[in-house]
């Protein structure tokens, strides 16, 4: 039991990790109707800008996440005003593929930047120790879960009381009534992709303190796709949930399923294989709302 609840604990932490990165998907996805692909790869940077943070300069925690999230904000305003701007009005399928463009982009850059090595930080960050009974949560994991909370509970506020989720809201629903109101629908856009790309840097800099950081971290995206898929493409909330499920699914099978299996690997299918069946049985995720297109 103390095992199961140590993997559930985990797994919990590394769903909230999931949902954070999947909030980026939604929020794109709202407002441009449009899949990120790119949005593993702001993981990725992140993971990489904590190890120059923490690791070449030497800055504490605090200070690398607001140098990191310093980036991450610029990062995104350029990658909408430069690259995404010119793409207003055209079809959804240009902007995919601008997205797959930068994610090339990213690689490269890290590879110039970085040397695309595997790099880690966990002897330089704080030590938190969270011993519930006889369970013990590792340091970076403990991390990894605060942080993740409060940066989700902080958008949720964001989104659901404050003008500017309104206006984002209200921009996701109808650009035309939003325009008509004097509301800049582009101002939205810059502000959207802005958040899409400090949610991915957090979350990079929370798996590189669990896991490390290399190329390869980028496809967390992929995990990231189906949490929003579970959860409902629409849904921000859907978001959390789903990936919270994936996150202890995933947890559970590379505790229990894993060692069953010579060479293991299970872990990383089975949370897949449960958003297969629920996507058959509810093609719209869990939360997403179902459409109906009369012709």
């Amino acid at each position: 039991m103390i095992f199961l609840l140590q993997l559930v604990i985990t797994g919990f932490a590394l769903g909230m990790v999931y949902a954070l990165i999947a909030i980026g998907f939604v929020i794109i996805l709202k407002c441009s109707e449009a899949f990120n692909i790119a949005q593993g790869h702001f993981v990725m940077i992140g993971g990489y800008l904590g190890y120059t943070f923490l690791v070449t300069f030497g800055l504490p925690i605090w200070a690398s996440l607001i140098a990191s999230i310093a980036v991450a904000i610029v990062m995104g305003l350029l990658i909408e005003r430069l690259t995404l701007r010119p793409l207003v009005g055209q079809p959804v399928l240009a902007v995919v593929m601008m997205t797959i463009a930068l994610s090339t982009v990213f690689d490269g850059l890290a590879t110039l930047a970085w040397g695309g090595e595997y790099k880690t930080y966990h002897g330089v960050l704080p030590t938190i120790n969270l011993q519930l009974g006889e369970l013990s949560i590792p340091s970076e994991t403990t991390i990894a879960m605060i942080v993740s909370v409060i940066a989700v509970a902080g958008l949720m506020v964001l989104f659901r009381h404050t003008k500017m989720g309104l206006a984002m809201r209200a921009t996701a629903d109808d650009e035309q009534v939003v325009q008509s109101v004097g509301i800049r629908v582009t101002s939205v856009y810059a502000l959207s992709w802005a958040i899409a790309s400090v949610v991915g840097v957090v979350g990079g800099i929370l798996l590189g303190g669990v896991s490390g950081v290399m190329i390869p971290l980028s496809q967390i995206g992929i995990k990231a796709f189906a949490v929003v898929l579970l959860g409902g493409v629409n849904s921000v909330g859907g978001a959390i949930v789903a990936g919270i499920i994936l996150g202890v699914l995933e947890n559970v099978a590379a505790g229990y399923l894993d060692p069953l299996l010579p060479g293991g690997g299970l872990a990383s299918v089975f949370p897949f294989m449960v958003m297969i069946i629920v996507l058959i049985i509810r093609p719209y995720g869990l939360f997403g709302e179902a459409r109906i297109e009369r012709i």
